[in-house]
């Protein structure tokens, strides 16, 4: 029998680390927390990134991804391009916002490419702008009629994997912790999956100083891979 749900598989190759966002090039100030040894191991890793579930930047990018999903299935361009200007001035540092700016203008090159849909040209003006990634995401999925439930819980897993890979990438874990940490992680994305797809723009909001600062330091920090 025919399977009538819309396809999964845009969303698989599109959080692939083989699509063309530059995600490998950010480590969202973690180099700096190697760099200080406030991480050092698979648990301090996970002290340090488990509090953005619940008041960090996966929390706020969840919440921005389920917005400017509803945005593009309403086919809003209006209230879209005001949640990308606010999903932009989030951003707590300069290296924060190249962050989101590159990778999202890098998915949309990409995907207007290769993945068009029926109204993207409603967007056209949004996409002359600076674009931040889970907006950019956001438009896409809902063009090809992705769940925002299953949308968000996989882009917030794939964030976390880029964070892990950078931690990987200094070599202060390995792989079976860092696959261990995926997992565990699991659970906590299909949470944040759940209340993001209903959550309104009052719902954000983020407390978390160290991360912040560590991007901030990051700027100046000598020796570095990353550029976040």
């Amino acid at each position: 029998m025919g399977d009538t749900q819309p396809s999964l598989l845009p969303l698989f190759v599109w959080l692939s680390p083989a699509f063309p966002v530059g995600g490998f090039a950010y480590s969202h100030g973690l180099e700096w927390a190697v760099e200080t040894r406030a991480i050092h191991d698979a648990a301090s890793l996970a002290r340090w990134i488990e509090p953005w579930f619940k008041q960090g930047v996966l929390r706020n990018e969840a919440i921005l991804l389920s917005l400017g999903w509803r945005a593009a299935m309403a086919r809003d361009p209006h209230g879209f391009s005001a949640l990308n200007a606010l999903a932009l001035a989030l951003s707590s540092s300069q290296e924060l916002h190249l962050e989101t700016s590159q990778q999202g203008s890098a998915f949309i090159a990409a995907a207007r490419a290769a993945w068009p849909f029926a109204d993207l040209t409603l967007f056209d003006d949004c996409l002359e702008e600076e674009i931040a990634y889970p907006l950019a995401l956001g438009l896409f999925a809902a063009g090809h009629k992705i769940a925002a439930n299953v949308l968000i819980a996989a882009f917030v897993l794939a964030f976390c994997g880029n964070l892990v890979a950078a931690v990987q990438k200094l070599g202060i874990i390995g792989q079976a912790d860092a696959q261990t940490l995926l997992a565990h992680w699991r659970g906590k994305a299909e949470a944040l999956a759940i209340f993001a797809e209903t959550a309104q723009e009052a719902d954000l909001g983020t407390c978390s100083y160290f991360a912040d600062i560590a991007s901030m330091r990051h700027e100046t920090q000598y020796s570095r891979l990353f550029r976040s």
